[in-house]
């Protein structure tokens, strides 16, 4: 047996080992969501990329395209990227990728509409947790639908790849995907005969600030000290970031039509904030994907369990958004079947409201009308309050009385009103116990049900007319 000195036998390891460790690491490796099953955007320059060494080029040939091959050479860093562009939507397809002797094909690729679904639990709420739409899960299986799924995960830096794979939509993958998300692929499928890729990426009970990128915070003080502000819970990461880094900086390659986002509801504890918290995150969510996409939120539900008014505090927040281009809200009051649960159970008409967002204004279905109706303008005569609105034809109510209406004197002290819905379209409201009224409340109350619509059966979004200080 030859004995070696101590040094030698260290080169002598690092001699076999330093080769078994190069051979062993990839020469090829694509992202899990260029995988299978993928959908790509349509009639778009779609980004792929991977890991490669840097020394052996990458060949790509696509087979909606199989004369023209692409040839890319990976970084230093041993990363690469390229631009494709996408046919009509269709399929299906394959990607052919080699690298030296290494070779991957991606099979049963479409091409068509991908959506990004983000939030919280409502977000995620899926079929299992006890939904009560009326939907046959055995006949959902649907080719052209196609859901990929990301894990919770969480990191302190930017991540280059997350989990999860794409899946057809059947009777196994469905009931596992967010039901908002799920509905609202299947009205846009329904709607635009083509092929609908849906990303979830959403955690429950997570905070707006784990969800926004740390360039949203650099440069302003009052953003970062209202994130970092939060106290620790044990069902997410509320940290700034952390959530972003792994579960959206991943896919930031990958071209997405547009974002719906439910979620709101672990920011009651500082409502106030989450106004300029949440108009970060989506222009800065923006600003990382290149892509100028539409983003559509719902508005969180009634709910009992909040403190003081910080529910409707952060539904008055959402709705600042609005004032972001290309930005779209559903309102959700007249949905939920149970004030005391946080997670209504009904989620199709949430997706499909949300679906009708985009339809019009992403797809150009001109006659479809999915803006609820809101508050205009109010005037006072005497002892009554006259409220106008804006809406798709008059008012109706559901019930015996308009309920949810408060009004208030110059002492800002709110009592319960009654309302009347007047033959011009105006709402009167009035109270016994406010002679003089100078301000007018709707459903700003945490648990606060509409039951004023408009001729689509949309609910009157909630508003108040003052603007004082509330907690």
């Amino acid at each position: 047996m030859i004995k070696l000195q101590p040094m030698k036998r260290i080169l002598f390891l690092l001699l076999i080992i330093i080769p078994a460790f190069t051979i062993a690491q990839p020469t090829l490796k694509l992202p899990n969501i260029l995988s299978d099953h993928a959908v790509l955007q349509a009639s778009s320059n779609v980004k792929l990329w991977g890991w490669g060494h840097s020394t052996v080029p990458v060949k790509i040939v696509c087979s909606w395209n199989p004369t023209d091959t692409i040839t890319v050479m990976p970084k230093k860093n041993w990363t690469w990227k390229t631009t494709v562009k996408t046919p009509k939507a269709g399929g299906p397809y394959t990607i052919f990728f080699s690298s030296g002797k290494k070779q991957i094909t991606i099979h049963d690729i479409l091409t068509g509409e991908v959506w990004l679904c983000s939030g919280q639990s409502n977000m995620e709420f899926n079929y299992k947790w006890g939904s009560i739409d009326t939907v046959n899960v055995q006949k959902t299986a649907n080719q052209e639908i196609r859901f990929f799924q990301s894990s919770h995960s969480y990191a302190d830096y930017p991540q280059g790849n997350t989990d999860g794979e794409w899946k057809v939509c059947d009777a196994a993958s469905m009931p596992n995907f967010s039901l908002v998300g799920y509905f609202f692929g299947r009205k846009l499928n329904a709607q635009l005969h083509k092929p609908v890729g849906l990303i979830g990426s959403y955690w429950g009970g997570s905070c707006v600030q784990a969800w926004t990128p740390e360039e949203a915070y650099k440069g302003n003080s009052q953003l970062r000290q209202e994130a970092e502000d939060l106290p620790a819970v044990s069902w997410s990461p509320v940290a700034p970031t952390v959530i972003y880094n792994a579960m959206i900086h991943p896919i930031l390659n990958y071209k997405i039509a547009g974002t719906i986002w439910y979620q709101g509801e672990q920011n009651t504890d500082r409502p106030q904030y989450y106004g300029d918290l949440f108009k970060a995150m989506i222009t800065s969510w923006r600003k990382e994907f290149h892509n100028d996409f539409p983003f559509y939120f719902v508005q969180i539900a009634p709910w009992s369990g909040y403190s003081g008014l910080s529910g409707a505090i952060v539904r008055e927040q959402q709705a600042s958004a609005l004032s972001l281009p290309k930005t779209g809200m559903a309102t959700v009051g007249d949905l939920v079947d149970d004030v005391t649960n946080i997670h209504p159970k009904s989620k199709k008409p949430v997706g499909d409201r949300l679906a009708n967002l985009a339809l019009k204004e992403v797809y150009g279905f001109d006659k479809l009308e999915p803006y609820q109706p809101q508050f205009a303008s109010m005037n006072i005569k005497g002892n009554k309050a006259f409220i106008t609105v804006k809406s798709i034809g008059k008012l109706t109510v559901k019930g015996r009385t308009i309920e949810s209406f408060q009004v208030a004197g110059s002492d800002q002290h709110f009592y319960p009103a009654q309302a009347k819905l007047k033959k011009d379209g105006t709402i009167e409201v009035f109270s016994k116990q406010v002679k003089h009224p100078v301000a007018v409340r709707y459903c700003y109350t945490n648990g606060g049900m509409p039951n004023l619509f408009d001729t689509n059966g949309l609910p009157l979004e909630p508003f108040r007319t003052d603007n004082w200080k509330v907690k």
